[in-house]
């Protein structure tokens, strides 16, 4: 049996913060002498001076800093379980998985999950990345509860959320920009091009713009913006993603002669939108005012 109450604790911590027995039972909304009786109680329980009084200010003892720092851990954690616990009878769920297709522009997400993080401080959010067909493939097998994805699947919910524009970019010193012209589909095939690997595992898709017979292929949009900065090649790619590098001049668009921008409409794909919990129908509100 525990000789101690949480509420010892929070009147231990109070006075300690506030420096006086009277101080922190105005401050905690308690009598002077309950705050008196209940570190009374704390002390002998424990066989522990907790504070000394100086002049009219309760100071910790040695052994009462020590304590407290284990107090104030002990009092947040119970924090976390009752509002944990007020979660779950108002029916909100304890984990959200997301998974976003790569070139979809993070910091709308970001924004959003921070404001669903203010409401739901003790949501646990896993934040899968994908590529081409990934997201709808998770979201297809029940990996996840919600999708961003570039490609809409015909036997869920799908919402337009925005345009992404994609340009053909390579490193302002890489050959192709050396021909000094419009550039044509049969210059681009002379080239290598870096090109984003599908991460779904069945029914994998190309992008459509694979131009050239010389490709590297990587995992990800971050590692093609790498190596084009360093001359490897030449990929199309998000304008939100490359914009830094093009400004400071890492990084040039190609003169294409033809379609020298391309746009991927980008989808929020669900089951059922009724079926969602609290932080999830939380987490579509706010990137739907994000994106809109």
């Amino acid at each position: 049996m525990l000789k101690t109450t949480l509420e010892q604790w929070r009147m231990f911590r109070a006075v300690a913060e506030y420096g006086g027995f009277n101080q922190a039972a105005e401050a905690i909304h308690k009598s002077p002498s309950s705050i008196h009786h209940a570190i009374q109680k704390l002390e002998t329980s424990l066989n522990l001076k907790l504070f000394k009084i100086v002049g009219r200010k309760a100071q910790l003892t040695r052994a009462g800093e020590l304590v407290l720092r284990r107090t104030s851990n002990l009092l947040d954690e119970a924090v976390k379980v009752e509002a944990l616990s007020e979660m779950l009878s108002e029916g909100a769920e304890t984990q959200l998985k997301i998974a976003v297709d790569q070139t979809f522009p993070p910091i709308l997400i970001y924004q959003a999950l921070e404001k669903v993080s203010q409401v739901f401080p003790l949501l646990r959010i896993e934040l899968s990345e994908t590529t081409l067909w990934g997201s709808s493939e998770v979201i297809e097998q029940a990996q996840v509860d919600l999708a961003i994805s570039g490609f809409a699947l015909h036997d869920r919910f799908n919402e337009e959320l925005c345009r992404v524009e994609f340009m053909a970019v390579a490193n302002p010193s890489h050959p192709l920009h050396q021909l000094d012209r419009e550039l044509s589909l049969e210059d681009l095939k002379g080239h290598r091009q870096i090109v984003v690997r599908d991460s779904a595992t069945k029914d994998k898709k190309d992008d459509g713009w694979q131009s050239s017979d010389q490709r590297w292929t990587v995992d990800n949009v971050k590692t093609s913006i790498q190596m084009i900065t360093e001359g490897f090649g030449f990929a199309w790619l998000p304008e939100h993603a490359i914009a830094s590098e093009i400004e400071r001049g890492k990084l040039k668009a190609l003169p294409l002669a033809f379609n020298n921008k391309r746009t991927d409409q980008m989808y929020l794909i669900l089951d059922d939108e009724d079926r969602l919990g609290l932080a999830a129908k939380a987490f579509v509100q706010e990137l739907r005012m994000h994106c809109y």
